[in-house]
């Protein structure tokens, strides 16, 4: 069941008439998962796109590979790549990239540990940018960063 945050700001972008897609890396689908399972999103969700291995960020979405040797795919230059790419791809009023470290075994480091997660997007042509942090297991971390998402949007949905 999606929380609250993820059923009020289904609700405000049905209101407002607006459409959201989605580029995800870590949640592997699971943003627009706890989207779908409201009522009535047919009218807000155009499409995700699971980009979790590197080959789909480069050849898909347009990632350079140079952009992630120097950045790492878990990283706010890549996932701002990533929603650029997934505008041309899936076109919306509102369009969101996710990645980060959920779990061990990524690009984790003392600056960036696990539970890091990167968000940008686009809210009508208005890029945006989050660096999230939760200290939790792999789904919480998930769920967690899902809320934030839905929050800041509703905090910076056009009036």
């Amino acid at each position: 069941m999606p929380s609250d945050i993820v059923i009020n700001c289904s609700h405000a972008l049905k209101d407002k008439d607006l459409t959201i897609s989605f580029a995800e890396s870590v949640t592997a689908g699971k943003v627009i998962s706890e989207f779908a399972l409201i009522p009535n999103c047919g009218s807000v969700l155009k499409g995700s796109i699971v980009c979790y291995d590197v080959s789909v960020k480069t050849s898909l979405l347009g990632v350079p590979q140079e952009m992630l040797d120097e950045f790492t795919p878990e990283s706010a230059e890549v996932t701002e790549k990533l929603a650029e790419g997934l505008k041309k791809l899936i076109p919306a009023d509102i369009i969101v990239a996710v990645t980060g470290l959920a779990a061990p075994g990524g690009s984790e480091s003392d600056e960036k540990p696990v539970g890091t997660m990167f968000v940008n997007g686009l809210i009508k042509d208005v890029p945006f940018g989050l660096r999230l942090y939760f200290d939790a297991e792999p789904e919480q971390v998930m769920l967690k960063t899902i809320d934030a998402i839905a929050d800041y949007l509703l905090k910076h949905l056009p009036q």
